[in-house]
């Protein structure tokens, strides 16, 4: 199988901070109060919010939950004419994506996420994931959860999964599935970074809230 081609970055949509601050006030909640709800400190909040620091995975996902955003708002779609795509690169019936095309986010450790659909979609997130040597999702000591269900394949490298008590090393065409409700961790093994296809399905039913 070949490995699908990383994004080069025509829509750089990895500056996610201004995003977060703009629901953040429209909602009327103070910096100070987002951190308390999400445990992180005021101070990491500002710096997401002002782009001068990647947030991890569990913590966009956090804040992301607790602003009552879906990852298409974070993604951002809304394009300026000087990135509008050119018809050819999206195809004639505006249904498929290119590398050139696709919305990335860059996270802490280097962990970057690139959305494979063309437009947004509010219940299912489908994501071309990259994990480089070294990195993981969340701290050993803090597994993060949320709404929805998880679909993972990996293309190349091997990935650690810890669902609940249960830890899981997928191999290239290694696949795994879970509640995302239960507490997980993903992080990369050995000296290869990790590529894998990943989709999850409604994220937005919220766990805290049942």
């Amino acid at each position: 199988m070949s490995e699908p081609a990383p994004a080069t970055g025509t829509l750089d949509s990895s500056k996610v901070g201004g995003r977060l601050r703009a629901e953040r006030e429209r909602l009327q909640i103070s910096l100070r109060e987002l951190a308390r709800r999400v445990g992180v400190s005021p101070s990491l909040v500002s710096q997401i919010e002002l782009d001068r620091v990647n947030p991890s995975v569990s913590t966009l996902y956090a804040l992301v939950t607790e602003l009552g955003m879906t990852m298409s708002d974070v993604f951002g779609d809304s394009r300026s004419p000087e990135r509008t795509v050119p018809q050819q690169l999206r195809g004639a019936d505006g249904l498929a994506e290119r590398p050139e095309t696709r919305r990335v986010i860059n996270l802490a450790s280097g962990v970057r996420w690139e959305r494979l659909t063309p437009h947004s979609d509010t219940e299912v997130e489908f994501l071309y994931v990259t994990y480089p040597v070294g990195a993981e999702s969340c701290p050993e000591d803090a597994l993060m959860t949320h709404g929805g269900r998880e679909y993972g394949y990996v293309t190349s490298g091997t990935l650690g999964v810890r669902v609940g008590f249960e830890e899981y090393e997928l191999e290239p065409d290694g696949s795994i599935a879970f509640d995302s409700s239960s507490p997980h961790r993903l992080w990369t093994i050995g000296d290869e970074p990790v590529h894998a296809v990943w989709v999850v399905i409604g994220r937005k039913a919220d766990p805290r809230g049942e």
